[in-house]
């Protein structure tokens, strides 16, 4: 890794070789059509924020597409990272994603170096491409196009937040003449994390990326774990110079009182029922496996939110502790 991202406190909370951490999916429970029975949720983060948890986790969906189903946690993803900001002092921000094509790097950089500065360097974020083709339209870019757009916008993002006064020419637009982008990272970069496959070969997003957010599979399988292991150490064997660049999954969880209950996937494998237990015993092959951090969510459960991040807080979480990173540093205003 580079000594940025040493010292990096959103990275180095989460992510270290041989290491697995443990993060929340937000929102902790579902919009069902009335903002207000979203309320209670800060609650639930500011707690959160004072266990082992390593990170909180949002998402960007710009519009709903009834066919899609998914909504994400309604808010605008920067925004959200802001109230985030203000209210946690200790755990990783983190967006599982971005979406690169739709918004222009300018803004990306932005608004992500707003908010790595506003946080004190807690700042980890996802980049994807963008898999609804619905919301392509709406910003007159051609969905066909999204693998090309990736790649300007992932190097104007860099060029933007990591030089001063850079010249770019693509497709996206212009910039030159000495003008640049404020603020920069709090330690000189902010982490990105290649979304799946983001239309780019593994070659491309082993040199490119800082690490690797992929889809687990289905979590009942000790092949699909196997496969997913598989996957990890064909991608790092492409990571130049043998740099360490960290795996984060996710996985979507209806988690029992009773920790002895064993997984059973339900809907067709989106959510994976279990007690602490049989949990605990999946976070743990992942971890053998290359993984370096487990996104979980819990929205898709039956039991309230709170009482099962309390459960995880107590049961789960402490065998996957945040790691010892570099303290975040206090804004200076």
């Amino acid at each position: 890794m580079t000594d940025s991202l040493a010292a990096h406190p959103g990275f180095g909370r989460m992510f270290a070789p041989g290491r697995l951490t443990v993060g929340l999916f937000l929102p902790l429970w579902q919009y069902a059509g009335d903002m207000r029975a979203m309320s209670g949720q800060a609650e639930v983060i500011k707690r959160a924020d004072e266990t082992p948890f390593a990170a909180l986790w949002v998402r960007d969906v710009p519009l709903l597409d009834p066919g899609f189903g998914d909504v994400g946690q309604v808010f605008d993803p920067w925004t959200y990272l802001a109230w985030l900001a203000a209210h946690t002092r200790r755990l990783s921000l983190a967006a599982g994603s971005a979406i690169f094509t739709l918004r222009h790097p300018v803004d990306l950089a932005k608004q992500a170096a707003s908010i790595d500065r506003l946080s004190g360097g807690r700042l980890v974020l996802g980049a994807a491409s963008g898999d609804r083709a619905s919301e392509f339209p709406a910003y007159g870019i051609d969905h066909g196009s999204r693998g090309e757009r990736y790649r300007e916008a992932f190097e104007w993002f860099r060029a933007l937040t990591e030089t001063t006064a850079p010249a770019l020419s693509s497709s996206l637009g212009r910039v030159g003449g000495g003008v640049d982008l404020l603020p920069k990272p709090v330690n000189g970069r902010v982490p990105l994390l290649v979304t799946g496959s983001s239309q780019q070969k593994p070659e491309w997003i082993a040199e490119h990326a800082d690490g690797w957010l992929v889809y687990p599979g289905s979590p009942d399988a000790v092949t699909a774990v196997d496969a997913l292991a598989r996957k990890i150490a064909a991608w790092r064997e492409l990571v130049p110079n043998g740099r360490f660049k960290p795996v984060a999954t996710n996985e979507w969880i209806d988690l029992t009182e009773d920790p002895a209950v064993p997984p059973t996937p339900l809907r067709g494998g989106f959510v994976l029922r279990t007690g602490s237990q049989g949990l605990i015993e999946l976070l743990h092959r992942w971890q053998e496996r290359g993984v370096n951090h487990a996104a979980l969510g819990v929205q898709h459960g039956s039991r309230p939110a709170a009482e099962v991040v309390a459960q995880l807080a107590e049961e789960v979480v402490p065998h996957f502790p945040a790691l010892a990173g570099p303290e975040p540093e206090e804004p200076a205003w």
